[in-house]
């Protein structure tokens, strides 16, 4: 009777620690950062705003309903630079320029977007998934993040909210994607277009940009 309960006692301890070392190697695959590779290999994307808000980022989701024109819903299946752009109707608000690509689903008038819009405010409104093309950086769409930032005045230079808003954003889909602040790039530097205006105009601001989010990104998760 002995024998027979050590047995008894032998298999459920081996089965403890099986069902212990499944858990481990589980939770390992499950919970690791994942690499820059994995992110697309595996389907992971930021598609909602949860991790942004532990970071103090509040970005409103109001997505662009599903059209040829401005959300064609075509998988975006990697990510290699962030492209800056500033919106080009000064005074102009966050809202008013989603809308504007919202309107295109119904007037054709061209294909434009982006995934997030800054506004003046610095409010942040997120227009596409970050696992869809956007409209916005010409051959590049296919392997960019876009973000369209909203500005006063014809100089293009951006509001202390909006820069803040602005630099807080791209440390976090930095950090989140594997790039570094010099993946950072301007509309410019995809096609010559004067966008945005301001980093254009005075290249030293947007060096000083990149090193801010650079030191950002040591505070965002």
């Amino acid at each position: 009777m002995k024998i027979k309960q050590r047995k008894i006692l032998v298999l459920c301890v081996s089965a403890l620690i099986f069902l212990m070392c499944v858990i481990g190697v589980a939770v390992n695959y499950f919970f690791k950062e994942p690499t820059k590779e994995e992110i697309f290999e595996n389907g992971y994307r930021i598609t909602s705003a949860d991790d942004a808000l532990d970071n103090g980022l509040i970005i409103r989701e109001d997505f662009l309903t599903l059209n040829i024109f401005s959300r064609p819903g075509t998988p975006l299946t990697q990510i290699n630079n962030i492209v800056i752009h500033y919106v080009g109707n000064p005074g102009t608000s966050a809202e008013d320029n989603r809308n504007y690509f919202e309107s295109l689903a119904s007037t054709g008038e061209t294909y434009a977007s982006s995934h997030y819009v800054i506004g003046i405010e610095g409010e942040i409104i997120q227009c596409i998934p970050l696992n869809e093309i956007s409209y916005c950086s010409n051959n590049r769409n296919n392997d960019t993040i876009s973000i369209e930032v909203c500005h006063e005045t014809e100089s293009g230079e951006f509001s202390d909210k909006a820069y803040q808003s602005l630099t807080m954003l791209c440390a976090w889909l930095c950090n989140a994607y594997k790039l570094d602040s010099e993946d950072l790039i301007r509309h410019y530097d995809v096609t010559g277009k004067i966008c945005p205006k301001y980093f254009v105009d005075y290249p030293t601001e947007w060096s000083k940009f990149k090193k801010n989010v650079k030191t950002m990104m040591k505070d965002i998760k």
